[in-house]
């Protein structure tokens, strides 16, 4: 049996100190310190074997961070842990306390090529491995051609949506974990701030002035970035989909922001299958009682359970009967917009079943809702909680 965890870090805008990142926001030496201290003691205390991080503007200040960590993990292995003349030196319980180094670990960075000069700066994604990685990463952003997604009115010609690049990287990266390979998506889909067009000229868009406050304007913004954001997840699906028609285990995390239930983040994990359909009126029903077949209804779903994916958060929650995990908060409104999917490989139930998750971890007691004295705490610290799955492959590696 081999276990492994794998955990979604968004460590809200790591940049170096000094560099500006948006307009204005920069990080003092010292802020940069205390972030830097931060993250790295929430790096120890997940302690996860594959860590997707977003909100990344450059690779260095994250190296940085895990080298800390490992150094606060050796110290608390040096404090944790019997000495090594003890006969009890192997008990499992000890083991539990250690801390994993990352010393050997690898790293693959995705840079935003929306990324521009200081003040216009735009974060990528990392993931980092104790396993390493079973070949070249892949990094889907630039589209290469405009994508069309057409709309119909009454059957005419409804227009369309067009998207060419994605808002930020997603990154593709296939990881040996005992005797599998496991293809792992690390997502940051399109922010709920609205999207504004800025004039010609280059100044701020109108909508931006609050002191003259467009609401039909401001509402139109967030559309646009709800369509961006399921055009994502859409080029997304499409991607999880082909890996899994390949027959490959597949785990999607990432800052989806939206919760589980949102269209954007069904459109990632996919439909959900009638219990049955042959009470169904067949695609080309040719009378009142042409149905599908008990057999085309048995075919159906599992055509679409081939390709489903399985929210970690909602099976925990039904193995532990909670109703309470949360990875954001603010103005008293606490959800869940960070995620970990995964494909039937990893139920227990299912025909092929490599493993099963056993636990999942939330990390939120950094949080708060942004009416608290130790709010403004929040711009160094992540914005986001931090979540974590508990894996069990089948097999003897």
């Amino acid at each position: 049996m081999t276990g492994f965890t794998i955990a979604s870090f968004n460590a809200k805008n790591l940049i170096g100190p000094d560099s500006e990142y948006y307009r204005f926001q920069t990080y003092t030496p010292e802020e940069y310190a205390w972030k830097r201290d931060w993250l790295a003691d929430q790096i120890v205390t997940l302690d996860a074997d594959i860590i997707g991080f977003q909100e990344i503007f450059d690779e260095d200040p994250l190296r940085d961070v895990i080298a800390l960590a490992d150094t606060y993990g050796a110290a608390h292995n040096d404090f944790s842990l019997p000495d090594g003349t003890k006969r009890y030196r192997k008990r499992a319980i000890f083991r539990k306390l250690a801390y994993g180094s990352y010393r050997d670990a690898e790293i693959v960075f995705a840079p935003n090529i929306n990324d521009g000069e200081p003040g216009e700066r735009r974060p990528g994604l990392a993931v980092l491995s104790r396993f390493g990685f079973a070949d070249e990463p892949e990094i889907i952003q630039d589209l290469g051609r405009p994508l069309d997604i057409p709309f119909s009115d009454g059957g005419e010609d409804g227009g369309f949506f067009r998207i060419r690049r994605l808002s930020r990287p997603i990154l593709k990266v296939r990881i040996p974990v005992g005797d599998q390979v496991v293809t792992v998506f690390n997502c940051h889909l399109k922010s709920k701030l609205g999207e504004f067009i800025r004039p010609k000229d280059g100044g701020p868009a109108p909508e931006a002035d609050l002191t003259d406050y467009d609401p039909v304007g401001r509402a139109l913004g967030s559309a646009r970035a709800a369509m961006r954001r399921m055009a994502e997840a859409w080029v997304l699906r499409g991607a999880i989909v082909q890996e899994m028609q390949l027959g490959n285990p597949v785990l999607v995390l990432g800052d989806l922001n939206d919760a589980q239930n949102a269209v954007s983040s069904e459109i990632i994990s996919g439909e959900i299958p009638f219990k049955n359909y042959a009470w169904m009126l067949r695609h080309d029903a040719k009378h009142a009682a042409d149905r599908y077949s008990d057999e085309e209804s048995e075919q159906i779903t599992q055509d679409i359970e081939a390709v489903r994916l399985h929210s970690a958060e909602k099976l925990f929650m039904r193995k532990s009967l909670r109703d309470m995990v949360f990875t954001t908060a603010f103005g008293g409104v606490y959800e869940s917009i960070d995620q970990i999917y995964m494909s039937r490989h990893f139920l227990p139930e299912s025909e092929g079943s490599i493993g099963e998750m056993t636990y999942f971890s939330v990390f939120n007691d950094h949080l708060t809702d942004g009416s608290h004295a130790e709010a403004p705490y929040n711009k160094l610290a992540s914005d986001h909680g931090q979540i974590m799955a508990h894996f069990n492959l089948k097999g003897d590696a």
